[in-house]
C-alpha cells in the first residue's frame, strides 16, 4: 500500500475540533493531505452562533472530507450538556425523560431532535448517554443518565438510537464500557471501577449491548479505569474491551 492511501484511512478516522466559526485554512491543509473524518462543535470554542452560520458551516466542513462527507458532530443530549442553545429547542436532561419510562415519548424526542440537528446541517449527535446512574455521588454523570435500572436505560437508549439514525442523524452511545459509578470528574482525574465481569455484564454493559444490537453508528469510550477489563489503561486506551460483546465474549483478566 502507497502511502498516501494509508496516510488518508488513517486520517477519515480522526475528528477534529477549531476555534471560530469559520474553517481555519490550516484543518483545510489536513484534510486535503490526510482526508477527515470529521470536526466536532463547540460553544466554548466560537463555533456557533446563529442557526443559519451553523447550516453554513456545516455545509462548509462536510466538503473537507475527500472520499466521503465529513461528520459534524455535537455534545446536543439535552439539560447541562448542550451546545446547541436558544433559538434552538432547550431540552430537558435525560433524566426527566427517563422518569417517564416512556418508549413512544422518547421516540418523538428523539424525532424532534432529529429535525432540528439535519436542518442545520449535523451528521453526528454525541449522544444518547448510555451510563447507570447508580452513584448519587457522580460528579459528571448525574442528571445526564437515562435512569439507574438497566433496562429502562436500555429500552430508551434504543429507541433514541433508532429515531435518530432513522432521520439521517447519526448516534453516539456514551461511555463505554460504563461511567454512572464513579465518585470523581473523569475530566479532572481518572475515576476507577472495581466491578467484577458478572456485574459488569449485568448492569454497566446491558443498555451498550441494546445499542450495537440496535445499529448504533458510534461507542464513544470513557475515560475510566475498569480494573476487571485492564488494570493498567483507561478504558480509552485499552483495546480488550471492544472484543465480543454482544456474545459474552469480554476478555477479562484470569
Amino acid at each position: 500500500m502507497s502511502p498516501q492511501p494509508l496516510r488518508r484511512r488513517i486520517g477519515q478516522l480522526l475528528i477534529g475540533s477549531f476555534h471560530g466559526s469559520d474553517i481555519p485554512v490550516e484543518l483545510r491543509a489536513l484534510a486535503r493531505e490526510f482526508d477527515l473524518g470529521g470536526v466536532t462543535l463547540f460553544g466554548r470554542l466560537g463555533n456557533i452562533e446563529s442557526p443559519g452560520q451553523v447550516a453554513e458551516l456545516a455545509y462548509d466542513l462536510r466538503s473537507l472530507g475527500l472520499e466521503l462527507p465529513a461528520w459534524v458532530g455535537i455534545d446536543q443530549e439535552g439539560g447541562r450538556v448542550a451546545r446547541l442553545r436558544s433559538p434552538f429547542t432547550e431540552w430537558p436532561p435525560m433524566a426527566v425523560l427517563g422518569r417517564s419510562g416512556d418508549p413512544s415519548l422518547a421516540r418523538k424526542f428523539a424525532s424532534a431532535l432529529a429535525v432540528e440537528l439535519s436542518t442545520v446541517g449535523i451528521s453526528l449527535d454525541y449522544a444518547p448517554v448510555l451510563d447507570i446512574h447508580t452513584n448519587p455521588k457522580n460528579p459528571v454523570i448525574g442528571d445526564r443518565a437515562l435512569g439507574d435500572k438497566p433496562d429502562i436505560v436500555a429500552k430508551l437508549g434504543r429507541v433514541i438510537i433508532e429515531e435518530l439514525q432513522r432521520a439521517g442523524v447519526a448516534a453516539c452511545g456514551k461511555h463505554f464500557p460504563g461511567h454512572g459509578d464513579t465518585a470523581t470528574d473523569s475530566h479532572v482525574e481518572l475515576p476507577i471501577v472495581e466491578h467484577p465481569p458478572d456485574r459488569l455484564r449485568a448492569v454497566e454493559f446491558v443498555p451498550f449491548k441494546a445499542a450495537i444490537e440496535t445499529g448504533v453508528a458510534f461507542i464513544m469510550t470513557a475515560h475510566v479505569l475498569v480494573t476487571s477489563i485492564d488494570e493498567e489503561r483507561p478504558a480509552t486506551l485499552s483495546s480488550k474491551i471492544v472484543k465480543g460483546i454482544l456474545r459474552d465474549e469480554l476478555a477479562f483478566p484470569v
